[in-house]
């Protein structure tokens, strides 16, 4: 049984449900509309005859069944040119395109509440009648003309959310509120000691969230200490090691790890896809492979890899002026911890700028993009030695990795330009550590 936490993450996702609810909703209006009598002479009225509205009623549903049809191979095309353009990665977000939903709920929904009205407008009993439901009749045509203008503003939407700009701005902003939510701690999650219980995962597939709290309030119950082996994001095999499990001192080691399994099992939800709650990782290998498949020799794009590294800018900006690192929970005596391991933020760095610089060597617009990147995230962080440390490191390995896939020693002038921009901001901030402690 799905969980309710993976039901809501499953449902923003759903191309089905929203048109399912608008499907029983129009069904539900329709028998409500019927039975409001607005008089012939009204203005909410339909003028026609009963066959008038039957008529009426038949066109609206074989053209909604055509605009339907439309939509969802327009659809279609966008999700494949996502996939393939830029990074199949990016389908989910397609998927949970919010004004798409709505657009298809309400052609089924027009389509469904002409279709029921066949059933009683202009017949009773089996014999044709000169009664109707006028209201119900009018509502059908103004739900006519909201399609019409939904398709409209659908082909419009559809043409910018395919552009490029737009695809990148939409993984930044979902990212940027994930990494805002990032909880870690200064301490780093211990070694779980030889003797641990190992806790097998009961499923494959993803980390995609971890209920800490639910964690914590176990392991204080049970008096023990609870490691997760797997970031959230990272890949489980059913069988493999998704937690350990050891009693505190003091603790008797036999009763306190019973029954963990199955508490570690429903705090951690693993999926067949990761996703954006607790993985600011994802949004950024989001963009990472825009940047990669764009320099691929198929689509060969140097430019759509550096909008994408100067979006990936704005993340590691947002990073780097946050504590990053495992988060260390712990009861309130203290003697309970539950850990749960993340990136830190040298890991981030060397995995998404690494993968640009194997991909982006040969053009130096792409390397120059990259050292800018690097930056501005040392303009957005503190004054922290061991992450400049990294960012020097990244940029030596990319100015390396320029000289020796450029052949034209003039190409690399923009490399040397931005390299020497990173290496002054560099020394300014070494000289402010050095006034500031002395």
């Amino acid at each position: 049984m799905m969980r309710r936490d993976a039901w809501r993450e499953y449902s923003r996702g759903t191309l089905w449900l929203m048109p399912l609810v608008s499907v029983m909703l129009s069904i539900a209006l329709g028998a409500v509309f019927a039975r409001i009598d607005v008089g012939r002479e009204s203005l909410l009225a339909f003028q026609g005859t009963a066959d008038d509205a039957r008529t009426l009623l038949i066109g609206i549903t074989s053209t909604m069944v055509t605009v339907i049809a439309l939509l969802l191979g327009l659809a279609v095309v966008a999700l494949q040119l996502s996939s393939t353009q830029f990074s199949p990665r990016l389908l989910r977000n397609f998927l949970r395109d919010r004004p798409n939903q709505v657009v298809l709920s309400v052609f089924v929904g027009t389509f469904s509440y002409s279709a029921a009205g066949l059933f009683d407008v202009g017949v009773a009993g089996g014999e044709r009648v000169d009664d109707f439901p006028r209201f119900a009749v009018a509502v059908a045509v103004v739900l006519l003309f909201l399609s019409l203008a939904l398709l409209v503003f659908f082909a419009d939407h559809l043409a910018h959310s395919i552009q490029v700009d737009h695809i990148l701005m939409v993984v930044e902003r979902a990212t940027l509120p994930v990494i805002a939510r990032l909880t870690v701690t200064v301490a780093r999650a211990p070694a779980a000691p030889s003797g641990a219980l190992m806790v097998a995962a009961t499923s494959s597939g993803y980390v995609q969230f971890v209920h800490v709290e639910r964690l914590l309030a176990a392991a204080t119950a049970r008096r023990v200490n609870i490691r997760l082996r797997p970031r959230v994001g990272e890949h489980v095999v059913a069988g493999s090691t998704l937690a350990w499990v050891w009693p505190t001192s003091g603790a008797d080691g036999q009763s306190s790890v019973a029954g963990i399994a199955s508490v570690v099992d429903d705090a951690v939800r693993i999926g067949f896809e990761r996703t954006d709650e607790m993985d600011p990782a994802l949004g950024m290998r989001q963009l990472c492979d825009t940047a990669c498949k764009a320099l691929s020799p198929a689509i060969n794009d140097p430019y759509t890899a550096i909008q994408a590294c100067e979006h990936l800018s704005v993340l590691f900006a947002a990073l780097a002026a946050r504590p990053l690192g495992d988060t260390v929970v712990r009861d309130a005596q203290r003697s309970v911890l539950v850990a749960v391991p993340a990136r830190s933020f040298t890991e981030y760095l060397a995995l998404f700028a690494g993968l640009i610089r194997r991909f982006g060597a040969s053009e130096p617009t792409v390397i120059a993009a990259m050292l800018r990147l690097l930056v501005v995230t040392v303009e957005a962080m503190g004054l922290e030695p061991d992450r400049w440390a990294a960012v020097e490191n990244e940029a030596d390995l990319l100015v390396v990795a320029a000289q020796r896939a450029v052949i034209e020693p003039a190409d690399l002038e923009v490399v040397n330009r931005e390299r020497a921009a990173l290496q002054h901001l560099l020394l300014v901030r070494q000289a402010a550590v050095r006034e500031e402690f002395g």
